[in-house]
């Protein structure tokens, strides 16, 4: 099945590079791009492609406003946005992260990182530069919220512990080998955890996690 792709950037340039990488693969196809925030939630909006690749730095709307306009809370029908920038700055990945983005990928990241990212976002997953990751969310997330919504009901330990993993950047695979349980399992789980948070994806859960302190007592990779 192709996984359908808008681009937005305003450097035509780096769009062309972004199209050769993605229609490198066999089945990742661009459908439109984008030059400013404003034409790409426009073009969005009308072709609901699979996955949204948006820079962060654009005219008319920046790349947090558009990921707010097409993913963030209330949008009936989000699509996923994975944010696609030079930038790394913590403002930057927290704020398109709580406007509703799956992912947050460096331009210098590499050609296979970029692609994970989209197929992780068509899969309904979600995809953080490493070199963010852990950083953005145990050092930035504390600082942005006073007060952390409860669960909807107690998480079991096994929850508990799967949400630790997810907050260390385990992938599905790794979080199964890990606790030595099924990968249906850990999806399982996933879908509970996400219930019982009331959040939309892996990267709220990691997000949660920090913010309700959940990991200060955990262990930590290097």
């Amino acid at each position: 099945m192709t996984i359908k792709v808008m681009l937005a950037d305003d450097q035509a340039m780096i769009r062309g590079g972004l199209k050769l990488i993605l229609e490198d693969q066999e089945n990742i196809t661009v459908i439109g791009e984008a030059a400013d925030g404003a034409e790409a939630v426009d073009l969005a909006r009308r072709l609901r492609p699979d996955v949204c690749l948006i820079d962060i730095r654009m005219p008319k709307l920046d790349g947090i406003e558009v990921t707010r306009a097409l993913a963030g809370p209330g949008v009936p029908d989000p699509l996923r946005v994975v944010v696609v920038t030079t930038f790394d700055l913590d403002e930057y990945v927290y704020g398109a992260l709580h406007a509703g983005a799956v992912g947050f990928v460096l331009k210098d990241a590499g050609p296979t990182l970029l692609v994970e990212a989209v197929r992780a976002a068509n899969a309904g997953d979600a995809l953080i530069s490493p070199s963010i990751t852990l950083r953005l969310l145990r050092n930035l997330a504390p600082a942005w919220r006073t007060t952390v919504p409860k669960p909807a009901q107690q998480l079991s330990e096994r929850e508990t512990q799967v949400i630790r993993a997810i907050a260390r950047g385990r992938t599905n695979q790794e979080v199964a080998a890990e606790l030595f349980i099924s990968l249906s399992t850990v999806k399982s789980h996933l879908a509970t955890i996400q219930n019982k948070l009331q959040v939309r994806n892996r990267v709220e859960i990691a997000a949660w996690a920090w913010e309700s302190r959940l990991m200060d007592n955990a262990q930590r990779p290097s």
